[in-house]
């Protein structure tokens, strides 16, 4: 009988230790891991730290929050993944398409420029229930679900991410000052082709007038 109690129990802890394995891939590779791995590891988190501080910063500018926010989306995240995550080719962190669907989405209920705290705040249960959700579907392992896009769906959207993405640059590339803040490609031509002639024309002058500073005609004529 007691032989019996024992072996359900051991039979227990071991299911219980699997699904926390299943739940936390760290107890499995865990235990494989060396002293001397740890020094590989270091040197590519500091260089992907290096890259991920600038990027933060951006992200946190489109989805029109402080940059601090920005860093708090790059650093926690990947501690929860390297207890959580069974992938070591994913990126973890804040991305360009999800900061300018929060910028294009919560503006729309809240200004940023008339009530700041309100719109941060918008912000943070906005992302609350959106991790929330990618949670649920973690813990009721739901990812094949994804396997039910179609993969004209899947390029559309990234095809599209990218050209949003890369309109939204024409701003700092012609340094515009009078920039829309729509995403839709409509509104952000609209606006480079009202601003760029103005914006060039001034530039053009400015250099002119630098050009004519640096080397004024008399230096020219002949004697």
């Amino acid at each position: 009988m007691n032989l019996r109690k024992h072996s359900s129990s051991t039979t227990k802890g071991k299911r219980a230790f699997f699904f926390l394995q299943g739940l936390f891939p760290i107890l499995s590779w865990g235990r494989t891991y060396k002293a001397a791995m740890f020094k590989n590891d270091l040197m590519a988190g500091l260089t992907l730290a290096n890259l991920s501080i600038l990027h933060s910063i951006r992200y946190a500018n489109l989805a029109k929050l402080d940059p601090q926010y920005g860093l708090y989306t790059s650093i926690v995240p990947p501690f929860i993944y390297a207890l959580m995550g069974s992938s070591r080719d994913i990126a973890i962190g804040p991305v360009a398409v999800v900061s300018m669907l929060i910028s294009a989405m919560v503006p729309s209920l809240v200004n940023p420029a008339i009530d700041l705290i309100a719109y941060t705040s918008l912000v943070f249960t906005v992302t609350f229930f959106a991790r929330t959700f990618q949670a649920i579907f973690g813990l009721f392992r739901l990812g094949f679900l994804v396997d039910f896009l179609s993969h004209a769906a899947i390029v559309g959207f990234m095809v599209g991410a990218a050209i949003v993405i890369g309109l939204q640059q024409l701003k700092g590339l012609f340094g515009l000052s009078h920039f829309t803040t729509k995403t839709d490609v409509i509104s952000v031509l609209t606006s480079v082709s009202k601003s760029v002639p103005h914006e060039i024309s001034f530039q053009i002058s400015s250099i002119g007038s630098v050009y004519l500073y640096m080397f004024p005609p008399n230096q020219f004529h002949r004697h």
